[in-house]
């Protein structure tokens, strides 16, 4: 029998209570590494009681049955540190996934989560998928209602899916006006073409290209609109590859990567050939409907050629340029690289000063911002450097966005030292048309005086040359302080005119020496505004079109063909049509990158330069060939983008996001 007194047994059990607290207050919550998962439902937190697991299997069950897509969920009660898009992602990848899955991972004490899909299905937009997260997971996970969180993503997911369809409640409540004036059935109309136009453009994306059969089924208009996603799509990937494969090739060595080469040299022959079926397609010469569909089979398949010539070499590429292996001395190197960057950017901004002082604008307009992006791409890169830096210093295991961190900072240093160098070059293709100009004039002069004395032998023909060549000089005389490049084409195509007339009357060594120099001034036109065209579509890729890119794809055909010419006078045709359809390159490319930024005033966003250069890629290029490469995916905390690697475009359709509830 104890003898204690009843306060010292009360002042015992207060002790023995406090301690108890203590311990349940100190311990942490257990950290869960990224795992791969069993099965479909993963509660590791015991978040789930019998009625939640049920209701939640529920969910997910019928989702896959009524659309195929796999909701995998896991419940943890801490993310290890990582944050939660990239827990998630990590944890698919372990997991395998794949096309048609996506994987809802929640950290119930840490109060974080991550929603990720490494192959997005194409019915589903990055809009619904943001949406999914921040009006129907979000607001469950608030509330703690786990099983509600799994049925909200599995709902959200399976609307997403469903075929849009037009309510018939609307119509019939105002059919009794609208059908009298006919404005009901009108808009009624449009709206199933739009739906149809969407649904078959839905349809062309799923279909693989190399199936020619399926995709002569479809309609003109949906191979049409496929056939501009696809070109985009492979020139953007064509183009985040070739600066990875530069990049390794100055690492490793052109026989280590010459399989890398080669798949990449293939691609392009077969996306340059693409681009020759568009302007086909979109020259003057109208094709009939079956010779429209015969075409735009042949370019979505080399496109889809091109595609699989890159997937095809994805893995190796990945293996042999593992960046976490040397990730500091990258760094370092990255570093230094931006450093000296940096400190030209001054020199340049003075020299576009001066250039700004000494030209008008309508002259400098592909490199009049290039400073300004060139110091975007910086703070970019010395961000993404920053990130590197914080990613390696992590437990191994825990470093994988270094990765993307380190190719974001290549892609805007390489993109930085573009722009500022198309200063350099914009004034010295400037102050070249400027001082060729003269001669330029001068020689159009003496080709008039030399017709001059030919008219009575040239004829009706040499009579419409002289006129047009007179046009040209008297407005190459007005523009030449104005507009010297454009001025200098304009006269060299009247003059070519000119001197074909000219050459029915002159000897052949009169006309060869003549033509000769001219295909020389001509070429180098060609090549100057190829050169500013290239480098002002390359640093703005995200936001140019296929209009743009068929263009200068043909411009880059035409000079080839002029270089190895024989004939002169089929060498300057060539140049001719190289310089012209540079200059409608650049105007269309101006255009696209007008529209964009006006839709980012709109709607405002963080990383628009990276965007722009396509650095990062905008949701606005919709269905890849499919999830093999890793060219680009999206996540981050609160959505946002990782840069593109060596690959094909499918890898567009990674999407994630994720963060705090």
């Amino acid at each position: 029998m104890s003898t204690a007194s009843p306060s010292a047994r009360l002042l015992r059990w207060s002790a023995v209570a406090a301690l108890a607290l203590f311990a349940l207050v100190a311990t942490p919550a257990a950290a869960t590494p990224p795992e791969r998962l069993r099965g479909q439902l993963t509660d590791n937190a015991g978040a789930l009681d019998d009625g939640g697991r049920a209701s939640a299997t529920a969910a997910i069950d019928k989702l896959y049955d009524a659309r195929k897509i796999r909701l995998w969920v896991v419940f943890v009660e801490d993310f290890t540190g990582d944050s939660g898009p990239t827990w998630t992602e990590d944890t698919a990848t372990l997991s395998s996934l794949g096309e048609r899955d996506v994987l809802l991972a929640v950290a119930t004490d840490d109060r974080s989560y991550g929603l990720y899909s490494p192959g997005l299905p194409q019915e589903i937009t990055d809009n619904e998928f943001t949406e999914l997260r921040f009006d129907s997971v979000e607001p469950a996970l608030r509330d703690r209602d786990w099983a509600g969180a799994v049925a909200a993503a599995a709902n959200g997911l399976d609307t997403a899916m469903a075929p849009d369809t037009v309510s018939a409640q609307p119509l019939l409540i105002g059919g009794a006006v609208v059908l009298v004036g006919g404005g009901g059935v009108y808009f009624y109309t449009r709206k199933r073409r739009r739906d149809r136009a969407t649904a078959e453009l839905a349809a062309a994306r799923e279909i693989d290209p190399n199936d020619t059969d399926a995709l002569a089924a479809l309609p003109v208009h949906a191979l049409d609109a496929r056939s501009r996603e696809v070109l985009v799509e492979m020139d953007n990937a064509l183009r985040t590859s070739a600066e990875e494969l530069d990049l390794a090739v100055s690492e490793f060595g052109a026989a280590q990567t010459e399989p890398f080469t080669r798949a990449f040299t293939s691609a392009k022959e077969a996306l340059a050939h693409a681009f020759t079926l568009r302007q086909r397609l979109d020259d003057n010469i109208p094709e009939t409907p079956e010779q429209q569909r015969d075409l735009l089979v042949e370019l979505i398949s080399s496109c889809g050629k091109a595609d699989s010539e890159l997937d095809a070499r994805v893995t190796e590429f990945d293996g042999m340029r593992d960046l976490l292996i040397d990730a500091p001395q990258r760094l370092d190197t990255l570093t230094q690289e931006m450093v000296a960057l940096t400190t030209r950017v001054p020199d340049s901004e003075k020299t576009l000063a001066d250039l700004v002082t000494e030209f008008p604008a309508n002259v400098l307009a592909p490199i009049l911002d290039n400073v300004t992006q060139a110091r975007d791409r910086l703070a970019f890169a010395d961000q993404n450097i920053t990130a590197g830096r914080e990613a390696t210093a992590r437990p191994a295991g825990q470093q994988g966005a270094a990765v993307a961190a380190i190719r974001a900072a290549e892609g805007a240093v390489g993109q930085a030292r573009t722009l500022l160098d198309a200063v350099d070059h914009g004034a010295e293709n400037i102050r070249a048309a400027i001082a060729g100009l003269p001669a330029a004039i001068e020689d159009a002069r003496a080709d008039m005086a030399a017709a001059r004395d030919l008219v009575t032998h040239g004829g009706e023909l040499l009579a419409s040359a002289m006129e047009a060549a007179e046009a040209a000089l008297a407005s190459a005389e007005a523009a030449k302080d104005t507009n010297p490049l454009g001025a200098y084409t304009d006269l060299a195509a009247a003059d070519v005119e000119l001197d074909k007339a000219i050459s029915t009357a002159t000897t052949a060594k009169d006309r060869a020496d003549r033509l000769r120099a001219q295909v020389e001034q001509t070429l180098a036109t060609a090549r100057s505004q190829i050169s500013a065209a290239t480098d002002y579509i390359a640093t703005r890729r995200g936001a140019v079109q296929a209009e743009a890119r068929t263009r200068l794809s043909e411009a880059e055909r035409h000079l080839a063909e002029a270089e190895r010419a024989d004939a002169l006078p089929l060498a300057l045709q060539h140049a001719q049509a190289a310089a012209d359809l540079a200059a409608r390159a650049a105007s269309a490319a101006e255009a696209d990158v007008r529209e964009w930024e006006s839709r980012q005033n709109q709607s405002g966003g963080g990383n628009a330069g990276a965007v722009l250069g396509g650095i990062l890629l905008d949701s606005v290029l919709r269905g890849g060939f499919g999830s093999g490469s890793r060219g680009c995916r999206w996540g981050g905390g609160g959505g946002g983008s990782s840069p593109g690697s060596f690959g094909g475009a499918g890898s567009s359709r990674r999407i994630g996001g994720g963060g705090r509830f």
